[in-house]
């Protein structure tokens, strides 16, 4: 059964992405950018261990999976491309990119999809673009990535995609974009995997926003650093990352709201209590919070010490 077959159902994903692997990490991404809803639903792949794929112009949404199983059988990235395509009707309007954990790199672009549309290969990345304004944008990217080879595999991938808009992106402008970060060994958990999986939906700056929001995944890394360090009895370590959270994200209240509990949970209240009445001062509902979690466990102070911090004004 050919599950490949091309239709005009295939959706009409055009635009710019790159696939990327971290010589020291190991770490294997892929981002994308396009004039499309939800991109990253559609265009990226990846399974920690084995490579990362994207798949894009009238996508055929299949080379996902079909390409991270064929590396997993021991295929190269271009075995993989090679058998994805043969048996295609629709493999001149497709463009098609797969990385494996080694770094090696196979990317085709159908000699159909909608100029300007290329690629180019580079060391441990490939970029890959369709219906861009100009045939400036892979050769960019492709620059970009290589400029900012002291950045981690996530920042480097976003500079890299900063640089197509920079030559003018995709002629229909901006919409979603993407961003997947795998590991290099396998993991031992598959609901931890992807390590990151950061989608914009529907945005005016999808690229500003994915940044940011990828600064908001590592604060709230940070935060669940410092949960942990205070399970292993490491204070001072704890409130270190949760001090380094709460600087990335200064008005966060949640990040706030969290310390401020843990702070109470070990009888650091007279530091918990500033953080608690700024909180509650912005947003009344976290202090009726408060008066619920004594009963799940979550506050395990004793009642004249729940009474002073409900009492804050």
């Amino acid at each position: 059964m050919q599950i490949s077959k091309f239709n005009s159902n295939s959706p009409f994903v055009h635009t710019y992405s790159i696939v990327a692997r971290d010589p020291i990490t190991g770490e294997m991404g892929v981002g994308v950018q396009s004039h499309y809803f939800s991109v990253g639903s559609v265009v990226s792949w990846g399974e920690s261990g084995v490579g990362v794929v994207a798949t894009q112009s009238f996508v055929n949404k299949s080379f996902g999976l079909r390409g991270l199983e064929l590396l997993k059988q021991g295929k190269t990235p271009q075995e993989a491309v090679d058998i994805l395509l043969s048996d295609d009707d629709g493999r001149d309007v497709r463009q098609v990119s797969i990385l494996d954990v080694k770094g090696k790199v196979a990317t085709c672009t159908g000699s159909k999809c909608i100029k300007y549309a290329g690629h180019f290969k580079g060391d441990n990345f490939s970029v890959q673009a369709n219906l861009m304004l100009s045939d400036k944008v892979w050769p960019k990217m492709a620059e970009a990535y290589e400029k900012h080879k002291t950045l981690p595999l996530p920042d480097r991938i976003i500079r890299s995609m900063e640089a197509a808009e920079i030559v003018g992106g995709d002629i229909r402008g901006k919409q979603s974009a993407a961003l997947l970060i795998v590991k290099g060994d396998p993991v031992e958990n598959k609901w931890e995997d992807p390590l990151i999986d950061i989608r914009v939906e529907d945005h005016n700056e999808p690229l500003k926003e994915l940044d940011r929001l990828l600064k908001l995944w590592r604060a709230y890394n940070h935060l669940d650093k410092g949960d942990q360090e205070f399970e292993k009895g490491n204070i001072n370590e704890a409130f270190e990352e949760y001090n380094t959270a709460r600087k990335m994200f200064p008005d966060d209240l949640e990040m706030k709201y969290w310390t401020a509990v843990t702070l109470a949970n070990h009888q650091k209240l007279d530091e918990a209590l500033p953080l608690f009445k700024e909180i509650f001062k912005k947003d009344n509902n976290w202090r009726i919070l408060t008066e619920r979690l004594p009963e799940t466990d979550l506050l395990n102070v004793k009642k004249e010490e729940i009474d002073k911090i409900l009492s804050l004004k």
